[in-house]
């Protein structure tokens, strides 16, 4: 085996999460979160972005006094999908849950997610505090382009983009709760 492989890759993902920027963006929006009050923070995101999605809604749900929901339910999720089509999925979902000074984190790989950018710019229009977002790929991409607070990952590869994510979002909750380590 090659353990150069390997080495590469840490080396990505440690550059992509540790760096100056990130640290500030995790402050940001720990600040951010940390005065929702009776706010809360709705998260979403497709496929492995989901998956991350449900990792932090339940963490954070588990270590904090916050308040977070994602869509994860599969019937509501088939539902919306079937009734107003994917790309007004994550839109409706917003328009059942979401209210004026909620926190939304939106999480796209790629960041030209339509479903998610429909739901942004809907978040936006409601009156949503802020607008966390995540994604890689293209540093322009439609996403970063619209949120408050931005995570880029500087990468085309989903899994480095994925893994960056989910180690961001978890040392946010982690750094919101204090966790000693």
């Amino acid at each position: 085996m090659n353990n150069n492989y390997i080495k590469k890759y840490f080396s990505k993902l440690n550059k992509n999460i540790s760096n100056k920027e990130n640290i500030n963006l995790i402050e940001n929006a720990a600040l951010n979160l940390k005065t929702l009050g009776k706010n809360k923070i709705i998260i979403f995101g497709n496929g492995g972005s989901a998956a991350i999605a449900s990792h932090f809604t339940t963490d954070i749900l588990k270590n904090t006094n916050l308040q977070c929901l994602n869509l994860s339910d599969i019937s509501l999720l088939t539902c919306l999908t079937n009734d107003h089509g994917y790309k007004n999925t994550n839109k409706k979902f917003l328009e059942f849950y979401g209210n004026k000074n909620d926190v939304l984190i939106a999480i796209s790989s790629s960041g030209e997610s339509l479903n998610i950018i429909n739901a942004v710019k809907y978040a936006k229009k409601i009156g949503f505090s802020k607008i966390i977002t995540l994604s890689g790929f293209r540093k322009n991409n439609k996403l970063k382009k619209i949120g408050d607070i931005n995570f880029w990952i500087n990468s085309k590869n989903y899994n480095i983009i994925e893994n960056s994510h989910q180690v961001l979002l978890l040392t946010l909750i982690d750094f919101i709760a204090n966790k000693k380590f």
